[in-house]
């Protein structure tokens, strides 16, 4: 089992997998899988998905990196399969989900500057 870094510079950059899991996990909130991915598709209008594989191998490397952590559902759970697991976006990987936003915006300013794209919103 990998140890959770102190640093969220030593992780970055992130697959872009973990950094749309982590994007997808608001703050406190438990989400199970199919949650995630419909969250991951709401916040891009459609644009960007992952799939049940590439969501499930995401989110054990970020249980074991301390990105995330993982609760098995409640007894209570209703939802008439196996029993659903619940992630959680940590403290840790809030920071590491900030560190990775700062690098893009970096590389989005360069792009600004280069005239590559224009600087306002469409």
């Amino acid at each position: 089992m990998t140890r959770p870094s102190k640093d969220p510079a030593t992780l970055i950059p992130l697959k872009h997998s973990t950094y749309r899991v982590l994007l997808a996990l608001p703050d406190g909130e438990l989400l199970h899988g199919y949650a995630i991915m419909q969250a991951v598709s709401e916040m891009t209008d459609g644009r960007e998905t992952i799939l049940p594989g590439t969501l499930y191998a995401a989110l054990a490397r970020m249980v074991d990196a301390g990105l995330v952590e993982a609760e098995e559902a409640p007894d209570d759970d209703k939802s008439g399969g196996p029993r659903r697991r619940y992630y959680r976006r940590t403290t840790f990987g809030r920071a590491v989900a900030r560190a990775e936003s700062e690098r893009l915006r970096a590389l989005l300013d360069i792009a600004v500057a280069q005239k590559v794209i224009s600087g306002g919103k469409k």
